[in-house]
């Protein structure tokens, strides 16, 4: 059977009505945006990246989206941004800087100030308030850093510095991992392990314990005051800190012994050990994140090369049940997850960089349940060693958080 021209030109512009129809109809919408640093782009070089990805509202599944920028030095190993969402900060720890990028509705980072330290960034947190930086630093003197932050973000001059010694042990080389302030802007918490206790391969020369969390009360001006009973021991090699949306717990990941460490916020800030803690984790635990209403946590387990879950009890904040397993090949991640963090418009995806696996892996969360499934056409191919991992919402979106 042929066509006459008439009955082909019909069928053509049928056929596109309905593509752009169907095009239409599966938009992708963008929720959030998810900024990565890298050691070096995807072509290589020495100079830190950060690669900006769009994240589709329906699925989760990231696209590329504005371009990549420098990180203003080498070796990001880890960002911060401000509740606002309006300011970026990255650690460059080869560089011993810090850099600040604004962030535009659409997702383009542009650099705006830099700070230069005396030892290499490892950490870093911005309160609730939006205005302290708070920034952990060293290989074997670890410090806590305080910088006021102006209403457009620029870092100021040093407002606050402590040493992080553990009495008795002042001698000891300690190495700072993660900084946490609580949402209520009153207190920062440093985790740290004493190298001088925890030397895998060789002979400790200290008989302290390796695990420390530091904790301070926020005075006027930003002074640091430790709280009563800091520093608070943290198993043997703590390598991720977070808090709850509202400051009632704090949770460490050990390392060393695959453990989630729970405690309780006591009033003015003291921790105390969860009773029924510490809590089983994956090999070699990363990272950790709490989902915005304080409901779920999930940490990253680099060993492994898998993300765990489990349900918050909120009068006790014990983890107590685990709602995805380790050894499903439906949670696994890429290879050798580092950072984790939860998309904090609809709370209802999760994401990991893998250090290895040069990528980004993507997981779809059941609000109900907490189970995490993987993402569209995930994991996502990102620059050369990704290490850090923020997101910050795009567009009208109502945030999904809990009121203290």
């Amino acid at each position: 059977m042929k066509f006459n021209k008439m009955s082909q030109l019909f069928l053509v512009s049928t056929v596109g009505l309905l593509v752009a129809v169907f095009l239409a109809g599966c938009q992708l919408v963008t929720i959030d945006y998810v900024f990565v640093g890298s050691s070096s782009g995807s072509g290589g070089g020495s100079a830190g990246q950060i690669q900006t990805f769009a994240v589709d509202s329906e699925s989760g599944a990231l696209r590329q989206g504005e371009p990549t920028v420098s990180s203003g030095g080498v070796g990001p190993l880890t960002m911060a941004v401000t509740s606002n969402y309006y300011h970026l900060y990255v650690a460059n720890a080869t560089s011993k800087t810090v850099v600040h990028f604004s962030i535009s509705t659409n997702g383009t980072l542009t650099a705006a100030d830099t700070i230069t330290l005396a030892s290499a960034p490892v950490g870093l947190a911005v309160n609730q308030a939006n205005t302290y930086l708070y920034v952990v630093s060293g290989t074997t003197t670890a410090t806590l850093s305080e910088y006021p932050l102006s209403t457009m973000g620029v870092i100021g001059g040093l407002a606050a510095q402590q040493t992080l010694t553990v009495p008795g042990y002042g001698g000891d080389e300690m190495v700072p991992v993660a900084v946490n302030v609580l949402a209520n802007n009153n207190n920062v918490y440093a985790a740290t392990y004493d190298l001088s206790a925890y030397n895998p391969g060789g002979t400790p020369t200290s008989s302290a314990n390796p695990g420390w969390v530091f904790g301070y009360s926020v005075g006027t001006g930003g002074a640091l005051t430790a709280t009563a009973g800091s520093p608070y021991k943290a198993g043997v090699r703590p390598s991720g800190i977070t808090s709850d949306p509202v400051n009632r717990f704090v949770y460490v990941t050990d390392f060393a012994s695959n453990e989630l460490i729970g405690y309780s916020i006591q009033t003015g800030g003291p921790l105390a050990f969860m009773v029924n803690g510490p809590f089983k984790t994956g090999n070699e635990p990363s990272s950790v994140a709490i989902d915005p209403r304080g409901i779920y946590i999930y940490v990253s387990n680099a060993l492994d090369s898998s993300v765990t879950g489990y349900t918050i009890a909120l009068p006790t904040g014990t983890p107590s049940a685990v709602v995805n397993s380790n050894g499903s090949q439906v949670y696994a991640t890429d290879t050798q997850p580092v950072a984790i963090a939860i998309d904090p418009a609809l709370g209802r995806f999760v994401y990991t960089t893998n250090y290895l696996g040069n990528s980004v892996s993507g997981f779809r969360m059941d609000t109900n349940t907490g189970v995490v499934t993987p993402t569209q056409a995930t994991p996502y191919p990102s620059g050369s060693e990704p290490t850090a991992l923020v997101i910050v919402p795009h567009g009208n979106h109502s945030l999904q958080s809990v009121t203290p």
